[in-house]
């Protein structure tokens, strides 16, 4: 990727960054201006984490941030709080972080090293149809404790307060059953032999969907049951899937490349107008879709996705991950830190 943001999310996905996983993120008064890489509802406070473990917190709608206290330095790429005060953030050399008082502190729950250990606790412990295969997945499971804990994770999601999900790098996949106190690798459950990097988890009802490189796209009916994947019309990588009501579906990455399907068989190309990659998406309180890309637009559909439109934007700069506040009002993430767009009813900006 040719921007900042993106280069902490996707690229170089094997440098280890082990030091950082013993010291704790430094408290800065400037720690607003960082790159940040999302940015999260809890309750009604925002939360966002980004570059060196900056993890920041929001009481006001976005207008004023404060640092919170995190153990470790490395970047912290997503976040989810299934309650306004119990959450989990994500990120680099595999790290799994949980608070319990709304995003103020932090601990670790899991590492790349553990989650390495996991992968080949699972192999071993269910072994694949043919020895051919367990062989290949044995060998692969070994090379990633061999590796140490260079591999991050890009999303995580919660059900409750208990049931969680999370993916990462070169396909990797865990859940937990107990808010984290123990993983469990899923990679069996899912059709990826490739181990390609998974970006993106939304729900709708017990519906997972996970979108990731080359086209990926894998769906499981009742929460992680079982994954099967979805066929799409793009072979380009994925960075957010947002699911929509019965059984719509909207996906969004590399060079503007968006697609909508009403069913998850027959897909249609979304108009987004230009070719900068497409980094983060939500549905807004009325239905209609926001978009951001590494160019700093902000594309607003409300057609369900077949089109995207964009709105003005003073100052564009590369953005990572966008939130929609009780007032209405957005928030986004970027390589300039965390700003606040005010909106009117018709989805356009303020003066």
């Amino acid at each position: 990727m040719a921007v900042a943001a993106m280069a902490l999310l996707c690229a170089d996905v094997a440098i280890a960054e082990p030091d950082a996983l013993a010291r704790p993120a430094i408290m800065s008064r400037r720690a607003s201006g960082a790159v940040m890489l999302a940015v999260r509802p809890a309750g009604s406070r925002l939360v966002a984490g980004g570059e060196r473990g900056i993890i920041l917190y929001s009481d006001d709608g976005g207008d004023t941030w404060t640092q919170a206290q995190v153990p470790v330095c490395v970047s912290i790429t997503n976040l989810h709080f299934p309650s306004a005060r119990l959450g989990w953030a994500v990120g680099h050399s595999g790290v799994i972080l949980n608070s319990t008082d709304a995003g103020a502190t932090w601990t670790v729950q899991l590492d790349g090293r553990k989650a390495a250990e996991l992968v080949l606790s699972a192999v071993k412990q269910t072994p694949a149809e043919s020895s051919e295969e367990h062989q290949r997945q044995t060998a692969e499971a070994e090379r990633l404790v061999a590796d140490g804990p260079d591999k991050p994770f890009f999303d995580v999601h919660f059900f409750d307060e208990n049931n969680g999900l999370v993916v990462g790098a070169y396909g990797l996949i865990l859940t937990t059953q107990d808010a984290g106190k123990t993983w469990m690798s899923l990679h069996q459950r899912i059709p990826n032999p490739k181990g390609k990097h998974l970006y993106s988890i939304t729900t709708a009802g017990n519906a997972v969907y996970i979108a990731g490189e080359q086209g990926a796209l894998f769906h499981a009916s009742d929460r992680m049951a079982k994954f099967e994947e979805i066929k799409t019309p793009y072979a380009g990588t994925f960075f957010g899937v947002m699911s929509g009501n019965g059984q719509h579906l909207n996906v969004f990455g590399l060079r503007g490349n968006a697609y909508w399907s009403d069913d998850g068989k027959s897909w249609h190309k979304s108009e987004t107008g230009a070719s900068n990659t497409l980094t983060a998406g939500i549905r807004l309180k009325d239905g209609s879709l926001a978009l951001v890309d590494e160019a700093g637009r902000l594309l607003l559909s409300r057609d369900g996705g077949a089109s995207f439109k964009p709105e003005p934007m003073p100052k564009p700069s590369p953005l990572t991950s966008i939130v929609q506040t009780a007032d209405g009002s957005l928030v986004v993430s970027g390589v300039r830190g965390l700003r606040r767009i005010a909106v009117n009813a018709q989805g356009e900006q303020s003066k």
